[in-house]
């Protein structure tokens, strides 16, 4: 397993970096991904990240089973106005690849075109700006290959649905266990 995590200036680090840890813990190969030519991306906190690469030197996209895009501001409009993350994400949406947001982050997926009849979720007040999803007030939705979560409050169950879509549930409850997780 190889997933992406977009880092873009302005993202909302909890949200990037517990699906970064955790993805770790499970032993899922996880690259950040900075969108400038920079490997340093900072946060919206001003705490700097030094990500694994540039989204330039993405070679071959066949090698990675999916995207997470993190939220924030304006780390999210950063990356939604960003036409090689765009390219990425409807890539990943076609070949059937699990693409994950959370927060702000999902309207990367509707400016990709992916999330038209999908059930979404997102920071509340961003609903107005996902056209076509079937939008719900829960703390993470999935639907089919697409996940979704409302905000940084949320961080550890985004990343837990993530481990559950992608090593299923036995290694959710294995990771679950491992933090001390007990909702």
């Amino acid at each position: 397993m190889k997933i992406i995590v977009f880092l873009a200036n302005g993202f909302e680090e909890v949200e990037a970096l517990t699906v970064v840890d955790y993805l770790r813990r499970m032993d899922i190969t996880v690259d950040t991904v900075s969108i400038t030519n920079e490997t340093k991306a900072k946060g919206a906190h001003d705490i700097i990240v030094l990500a694994d690469k540039t989204v330039d030197s993405i070679q071959d996209l066949s090698t990675y089973d999916g995207v997470v895009i993190p939220g924030g501001l304006p780390g999210a409009t950063n990356l939604r106005d960003e036409p090689k993350v765009i390219d990425i994400v409807k890539t990943m949406n076609q070949n059937k690849k699990l693409t994950a947001a959370i927060c702000a982050g999902p309207i990367v997926l509707e400016r990709a075109g992916i999330i038209e009849g999908k059930k979404i979720t997102s920071y509340p007040g961003f609903q107005d700006q996902l056209t076509g999803a079937i939008y719900q007030e829960q703390a993470v939705v999935r639907d089919g290959t697409i996940i979704t979560a409302r905000g940084p409050a949320l961080a550890v169950d985004f990343a837990i649905e993530i481990v559950r879509y992608l090593l299923g549930d036995e290694k959710a409850i294995k990771l679950k266990a491992g933090i001390l997780y007990k909702a």
